[in-house]
């Protein structure tokens, strides 16, 4: 029986969740018990994630241009959707007392920068569509992580909409990605170039490394 798209992402999307609990700092966070620096230390390692992952993902764009125009469509979505997301992290910077000055001068914790390092990881070799399942996965924790932390800046920690625009934005849906990632996949399938395995292998690591993300930002810098 053949499967569709929309089945290959959902499959990935149920397959890899997070298990409940498994993310210790934003439940924290929707409870208002977690520190404000955490929010420092999120909008000065975003700033280094969302640098990164726009490169991996114009470089993902470019490698898919010729023969694989669906996923590389779903690609430049992605890195327009960086450079919406650096501009709205402003807000949030301001808001927890950080300057230009600050940014430039933040040395990334290891921890925090596991995620957007594997990205160019996949960059670099994975096939393209491949890619596209395991971010489709990734994506939809992190937009749920988005906005539980979203709702509780300003619930608990009094931030203005502005600078929650961050979270909002990922939260919020994604109409356009979700076609292009439908798109890809279905052309995925007809090429032959979609393997799961491998695509979900991307994903569960993926989805590690975010973990290892929110770990970080509570817990000994070097992690």
């Amino acid at each position: 029986m053949t499967r569709t798209a929309q089945e290959v992402l959902a499959d990935a999307v149920r397959g890899l969740a997070p298990a409940e609990g498994a993310n210790r700092l934003v439940p924290r966070i929707a409870a208002g018990e977690a520190p404000r620096e955490v929010f420092a230390a999120f909008a000065l390692e975003q700033h280094q994630v969302i640098t990164s992952d726009r490169r991996s993902f114009a470089h993902l764009a470019a490698r898919a241009a010729a023969s694989d125009p669906a996923s590389a469509g779903f690609f430049e979505s992605l890195t327009r959707g960086e450079d919406l997301a650096l501009s709205l992290l402003g807000p949030l910077t301001a808001a927890c007392g950080l300057d230009e000055e600050a940014v430039r001068a933040h040395e990334p914790r290891p921890g925090c920068q596991a995620y957007p390092s594997y990205a160019a990881w996949l960059a670099l070799g994975a096939e393209p569509v491949d890619a596209v399942v395991a971010l489709t996965a990734n994506f939809a924790a992190w937009g749920g992580y988005c906005a539980a932390v979203g709702a509780a800046l300003r619930e608990h920690y009094g931030f203005d909409n502005p600078a929650c625009g961050f979270f909002d934005f990922f939260a919020g849906p994604a109409p356009e990605l979700e076609e292009r990632a439908v798109a890809a996949v279905t052309a995925g399938l007809e090429s032959g170039r979609l393997s799961e395995p491998p695509a979900h292998r991307y994903g569960r690591l993926l989805q590690a490394y975010e973990l290892m993300f929110w770990d970080a930002l509570d817990g000994d810098h070097s992690m």
